[in-house]
């Protein structure tokens, strides 16, 4: 089966987005996925051809949890937290070498950086105080060994992956902001991509529910979150494209240990929606590129940081 005319990058696991660290209620209000911004482009569809696919992205998002909500961070309690966040990475897709048919793979890789900076008030005995902590270091590497995409037609697609998450980043207990998580998560995903080809219209949807381990350091264990992410996007003969994406962040059970017992489980959920701009472009030998740019506002937001998250992506087939 050939790729449709319709996809000219057929990305698949880049549009996972590996490396976007800030999400559902967790431990801190932060986690791996950013509302709204895990569904980008085809991500359904891993194309025939082998080789490399990049992806080179930025999330910026800045958000708080206001007042006197008390949040588990870093083994210890804060309140009237303000974050800010920048989240670069490098994302890498090799395509083997199956050629045409019914079924492609891949695996994929990130490299994450993490830039932020936290204040709030912790308490220390009888006393709150406010402190500010920053990073700026590498974010746990993310990497999916294998990615399943299976080719119902020229315009229908659906995958299947597991997304891996180490804690390869430092983590200091007390420290409001880390590098890294200090975690495992699994995350099963499955995405479906159907491409309205008179329009060239893109829907894409990605459902996927994070399994972390517990933290050793903190004894913090979070709780499965479920998370579903979908995209509309109108392509035009320019190469410019417009849409809309959104996310549904809902954590399914309550978080474990003393300070999740402390605030009743510290369970949580997030709504986001907002707008796409994309533009897009091919050349001779088969190269393309897509940079997308999207706004979220999050709303319905509960026990969790509430942000205006910011991507933009690079997607590059050479």
């Amino acid at each position: 089966m050939r790729k449709s005319a319709r996809c000219p990058l057929g990305l698949a696991a880049l549009a996972l987005t590996l490396a976007a660290p800030h999400a559902h209620a967790t431990e801190g209000g932060l986690g791996r996925s950013v509302t709204g911004v895990n569904a980008l482009s085809y991500a359904a569809i891993v194309p025939p051809e082998s080789g490399w696919l990049w992806q080179f992205g930025a999330v910026y998002d800045g958000g708080s949890i206001g007042g006197s909500k008390s949040v588990p961070i870093g083994g210890v309690i804060a309140a009237d937290i303000n974050a800010y966040l920048t989240l670069p990475s490098v994302t890498a897709l090799y395509v083997w070498d199956t050629g045409p048919g019914a079924w492609n793979f891949a695996s994929a890789f990130s490299v994450p950086y993490n830039i932020s900076s936290i204040n709030a008030n912790v308490s220390v005995g009888n006393l709150s105080v406010r402190k500010t902590d920053s990073v700026t270091d590498f974010f746990d590497l993310a990497f999916i060994p294998v990615i399943a995409s299976h080719h119902f037609s020229q315009t229908e697609h659906m995958a299947l992956s597991l997304q891996v998450f180490a804690p390869t980043a430092d983590y200091t207990v007390g420290q409001l902001a880390n590098a890294g998580l200090g975690i495992w998560t699994f995350s099963p995903t499955i995405s479906f991509t159907k491409i309205f080809a008179p329009a060239n219209v893109e829907l894409t949807t990605v459902a996927a529910v994070d399994f972390s381990s517990k933290h050793d350091e903190t004894d913090y264990k979070n709780a499965p979150v479920f998370r579903l992410d979908g995209l509309v996007l109108k392509r035009f003969a320019n190469g410019w494209g417009i849409g809309a994406a959104g996310g549904w962040i809902e954590q399914i059970g309550d978080d474990e240990g003393q300070l999740a017992d402390t605030l009743n489980g510290f369970k949580g959920h997030a709504l986001g929606l907002g707008p796409v701009i994309s533009w897009g472009t091919k050349w001779e030998g088969g190269g393309s590129l897509e940079i997308q740019l999207r706004y979220i506002d999050e709303f319905s937001v509960k026990n969790r940081i509430k942000g205006e998250p910011v991507m933009l992506t690079a997607s590059l087939k050479l």
